[in-house]
């Protein structure tokens, strides 16, 4: 088996917990910008020692209120200060904390909490309060329901006056590396949500060798700052949460994934992070606003010798004729998305899912690299990073410190390292299925390791597609040509046990205004838009764009496009935007079956 590991770089101490930082800067700091809170459309600064006491506060609430060192609470909340707040707050009472998307049915918010066993949970909306106590009566260890938006916050901190901070201290330092931080539940592209038993040490450990290893240089930089959109509930951002806590990077949030333009442009963020959804509709929302404005030829070569000089950056430097295109696209073109960001962002990390090799060296030639990460919730998030500056793009990185990754003999990347997950709580066996007698994590992802030790995904193993003539088809690459159409929103390939591959794909409503407007389709309707010949035209320069980077066995011979978009909203996307492949394949079983008939 070929493996490639990276010694580690940092260690972590047995004693050590997550809630050290906070405490221990509001000592050193106690003046330091620690985080920045939009109140309205301003964004105020809270120093360490601020937000050390306001942890400190709603955890004495939650000792006052019965809340016992190891005991789960849940929290179900929008990305906002609070969520960080609350979130510390329970580790430094000793507890266990236990995320839920805020966009949960109530059936999955039930699950969540029974099977956890949590014994309180904090709701932000008065909505998700009515949706927790909808299934209350099936949740016999529940007993506190605290809404933020209705003062819980405020009112656990007055109710915790009484306990002293001695007592508050035995139970913060009472936990160590061993001990369990959190559940963190799968996003669940198929069947019930698994939870995650991440202890202090797998989210420590991962955190300070990623920051002190191949992510440094974006926390050495000045006034570093990063701007939280996507769901705290996911461990891709709650690991970067703890990132920016553990190296004093200014953390702010917003709810508004869909729309964070303006935020961007306030908070003024130094890097971000994203899923490639969110690149793409930047690049799209670009592309349209050029072509709305006579200015399409003029967007496509500034983007084509974006591509180029940072291709040419990978094989030692651009010549002199594209540095000087270069130059000229950065004063027309290039400078005005950097501005669209805040003006201080010269870095992004991006993860769940393959961003594309073009969107990545676009970014990176208009001055935005964009660093590809991959990992899993079982580890902690990240397994492998790319870094700045030594960033190859169209894989997902080296190994960080301490980890190692291994190919298996059927392709599956294995992972071992201390921030492997401590197994799936109160499911010993699927823990078994998962972790093998060696210690190696079984990521379930197809993908191999060149020379220098960088890792390629090249497909999910479950997701293998075998026609009916044998051949296996990985429709994910295919998949993330499609959908970086600026009219396309979601694409599916399919063709298990089928005669040839195809595909369905729906249309972006955002994207179909502007096309509506310089089309003279103003009136049409998303149905009629599904078969218009322009549309469907459009559609097929992304099937044949996609199709170039397979053989003709793979490729899709034919594709629908649905007369309506799939969305989280619709329950066919997680709340990262994967798609659940078996929903489509059986609320769209219709549309599937047309394309063989």
């Amino acid at each position: 088996m070929r493996e490639y590991s990276v010694p580690v770089l940092v260690d972590v101490p047995a004693s050590a917990n997550l809630t050290d930082t906070v405490f221990q800067r509001a000592e050193q700091e106690p003046g330091a910008i620690a985080l920045r809170r939009k109140v309205g459309k301003d964004w105020i600064a809270v120093t360490a020692r601020e937000f050390r006491d306001q942890v400190a506060a709603v955890a004495k609430g939650l000792v006052a209120a019965g809340i016992e060192a190891g005991d789960r609470v849940a929290l179900m909340s929008r990305t906002r200060y609070e969520w960080t707040v609350a979130d510390y707050a329970i580790l430094a009472a000793g507890a266990v904390s236990v995320p839920i998307y805020e966009t949960s049915s109530a059936d999955q918010v039930k699950w969540i909490i029974s099977d956890s066993g949590a014994k309180a949970v904090f709701v932000e909306l008065e909505s998700h309060e009515e949706t927790v106590r909808e299934v209350l009566p099936e949740l016999g260890e529940l007993k506190h329901v605290w809404c933020i938006e209705g003062g819980a916050l405020e009112e656990l901190a007055a109710d915790g006056a009484e306990v002293s901070d001695e007592t508050l201290t035995g139970r913060r330092t009472g936990r160590g590396v061993a001990d369990l931080a959190t559940i963190v539940y799968t996003s669940g592209t198929t069947g019930l949500p698994k939870g995650c038993r991440l202890t202090h040490d797998n989210l420590l450990f991962t955190a300070r060798n990623v920051a002190n290893g191949p992510l440094e240089r974006l926390f050495t930089v000045h006034d570093r700052s990063v701007l939280l959109f996507l769901p705290l509930a996911h461990v891709f951002a709650r690991i970067i949460q703890v990132v920016l806590i553990e190296t004093g990077t200014v953390l702010g949030h917003t709810p508004n994934m869909k729309n964070v333009a303006p935020d961007l442009q306030a908070f003024k963020p130094s890097f971000l992070l994203g899923v490639p959804r969110v690149f793409e509709k930047v690049y799209n929302g670009a592309e349209q606003k050029a072509a709305a404005g006579g200015k399409a030829k003029i967007f496509h070569a500034a983007a084509d010798a974006a591509i180029a000089w940072s291709k040419a950056e990978s094989s030692g430097g651009a010549g002199l004729g594209l540095k000087l295109k270069h130059a000229l696209f950065d004063r027309l073109v290039y400078g005005k998305l950097r501005e669209a960001t805040g003006g201080n962002l010269s870095a992004a990390i991006c993860g769940g899912s393959a961003l594309g090799e073009r969107l990545g060296h676009f970014f990176r030639g208009v001055g935005i690299e964009i660093v590809e990460g991959w990992g899993l919730t079982e580890t902690s998030a990240p397994s492998t990073v790319n870094l700045p500056g030594a960033n190859k793009i169209g894989t997902v990185g080296k190994p960080f410190p301490g980890v190692t990754v291994g190919i298996g003999e059927d392709g599956e990347i294995l992972v071992k390292g201390r921030h492997i997950f401590d197994g799936y709580w109160n499911n010993d066996k699927a823990t078994a299925e998962a972790v093998d007698a060696d210690g190696w994590f079984h990521t379930g992802d197809i993908g191999e390791i060149d020379a220098d030790g960088y890792v390629r995904i090249t497909g999910r193993k479950k997701e293998i597609l075998v026609t009916a003539a044998g051949k296996n088809v990985a429709p994910a690459p295919m998949e993330d040509r499609i959908r970086a159409h600026p009219l396309v929103s979601q694409a599916m390939v399919v063709g298990d046990d089928r005669p040839f591959v195809a595909a369905i794909v729906t249309l972006d409503p955002e994207a179909l205004e502007q096309w509506k407007a310089s089309n003279g389709r103003a009136s049409a309707t998303l149905a009629e838009l599904s078969a218009d010949p322009l549309i469907l035209a459009e559609v097929q320069k992304a099937v044949d764009d996609a199709n170039k980077t397979v053989s003709k066995a793979e490729q899709i011979k034919k594709f629908a496009v649905l007369d309506i978009d799939i969305t989280e909203e619709s329950g066919h996307l997680t709340p990262t935007l994967k798609v659940k492949r078996n929903l489509v394949m059986r609320d769209f079983a219709k549309h599937i079956d047309d394309l063989y008939s």
